[in-house]
C-alpha cells in the first residue's frame, strides 16, 4: 500500500502544478498586463471563475497525505521552512479573497482596483514561493539541529539555488497560463498579445531553468550533478524542450485542446526528470541523513487505511472533477 500513497502523493502534486499552476499563472500575467491590464483581468475572470476552487483540493490532498503518510516529512519541512510556508499561506488566502471579491463584489467601485493588485501579487508571490520551497527541500541545507536561528530558518531557503527555482517555476505557471489563455478569446490582437507573452515566459522558463543548473553548483548543491548523471531525466527534458516548436505550430493552427494536453505533457516531462533524480528521497539533510519516502513512513496499518481512503475517493472526485470541467470549460469551449 505504500507504492498506492507515493503514486498519489505524485499524482496530487502534479496536478496541483497543471491546474493551480495555470491559475497563477494567469495571475502573473495579468501583473504585468500593462496597458492591456482591464482586458487581461476580465480574460482570466472567465477562464477561471467557475473552476478556480476545486483546483486547491490537490494541494490539499497532498498535505493530508504527507500528515498521515510521511510524517516525518512533514514535521521537518514544518519546522525548517516554516516561514516561506507562512508567507505562502498567506498569499493564497490574500488571492483568494481578493480574487472573489472582485467577481462577486456586487459594489463595483475604486475596491476593485486594489483587490485586482491583491490577487495578482499574491499570484506571484504563492507561485515563487512554492517554487523556492522545492528548491530549499533539495537544497541541503536543512539541519534537524541547527545552531543557530539563521542556520536552522534562513539559510535553507535564503539562498541562490532556492530563489532561482521559486522564479523558474513563476515561468513555468506562466507558460501553462498562456497556453491555456489563448484558446480563451476570439479577440485576434488579445489572442496575439496572449501568443506573445507565451514567447517571452518559454524563453524565461529557459533562462531561469539554465540560473537553476548554474546556482545548483555555485550553492554546492547536487542537482545538476544527479541530472547530469541520469540518463532518463536528461531524454525527458530534451522531448520536452524538442516538443515546443510542435506546440507552436498547433497553436498557430487554433487547435485548442492539442495544444493544452501537450504543455501539460511538457509540465509532467519536467516534474518527471525532477521527480526521478532525487526519488525515493524527500529532503535531503545538511548531515547527509535524508530522509526518505520509505524511512518516513506511517506504519502500515496507517498506509494501508490512507491507501483505500484515497483510491474510494478517487473513484468519486475524478467523475465530479470531470463533470464539472465538461459544464464549465469543455462545453463552452465546443460552442
Amino acid at each position: 500500500m505504500l507504492y498506492v500513497v507515493i503514486i498519489f502523493l505524485l499524482v496530487a502534486v502534479f496536478l496541483y502544478c497543471l491546474l493551480g499552476g495555470a491559475d497563477f499563472g494567469a495571475g502573473i500575467i495579468e501583473l504585468f498586463a500593462g496597458s492591456n491590464k482591464e482586458k487581461i483581468k476580465s480574460l482570466v475572470s472567465n477562464a477561471m471563475a467557475p473552476i478556480w476552487e476545486a483546483n486547491h483540493m490537490w494541494v490539499v490532498i497532498t498535505v493530508v497525505i504527507l500528515f498521515m503518510g510521511f510524517p516525518a516529512v512533514y514535521t521537518q519541512v514544518s519546522i525548517s521552512l516554516y516561514i516561506p510556508l507562512i508567507l505562502l499561506l498567506i498569499g493564497v488566502v490574500l488571492r483568494g479573497t481578493a480574487f472573489t471579491f472582485r467577481h462577486y463584489d456586487a459594489v463595483q467601485d475604486g475596491s476593485q482596483e486594489i483587490y485586482s493588485r491583491i490577487f495578482a501579487v499574491s499570484s506571484l508571490l504563492v507561485s515563487f514561493f512554492f517554487g523556492l520551497i522545492i528548491g530549499a527541500i533539495v537544497s541541503g541545507k536543512i539541519t534537524a539541529a541547527p545552531e543557530s536561528f539563521y542556520e536552522g530558518y534562513l539559510h535553507p531557503w535564503i539562498n541562490l539555488f532556492s530563489i532561482s527555482t521559486g522564479v523558474f517555476i513563476c515561468s513555468l505557471f506562466v507558460f501553462t497560463a498562456s497556453v491555456y489563455l489563448i484558446s480563451e478569446t476570439t479577440e485576434k490582437d488579445l489572442r496575439e498579445l496572449i501568443i506573445r507573452k507565451t514567447k517571452l515566459a518559454t524563453l524565461v522558463m529557459v533562462v531561469s531553468g539554465a540560473m537553476v543548473f548554474i546556482f545548483s553548483y555555485v550553492e554546492d548543491v547536487d542537482f545538476a550533478e544527479r541530472f547530469l548523471n541520469h540518463p532518463v531525466s536528461i531524454v525527458i527534458i530534451v522531448l520536452a524542450t524538442a516538443a515546443l516548436p510542435l506546440l507552436w505550430k498547433i497553436i498557430e493552427k487554433g487547435l485548442i485542446w492539442p495544444s493544452r494536453i501537450l504543455a501539460g505533457v511538457q509540465l509532467f516531462f519536467i516534474l518527471a526528470a525532477f521527480y526521478l533524480i532525487y526519488f525515493p528521497e524527500v529532503i535531503l539533510m545538511k548531515n547527509g541523513d535524508n530522509i526518505t519516502l520509505f524511512t518516513a513512513a506511517a506504519p502500515e496499518a496507517t498506509l494501508t487505511q490512507l491507501g483505500w481512503a484515497l483510491i474510494i475517493g478517487s473513484l468519486l472526485i475524478f467523475p465530479t472533477l470531470f463533470y464539472l470541467y465538461k459544464v464549465f470549460k469543455i462545453d463552452r469551449d465546443a460552442g
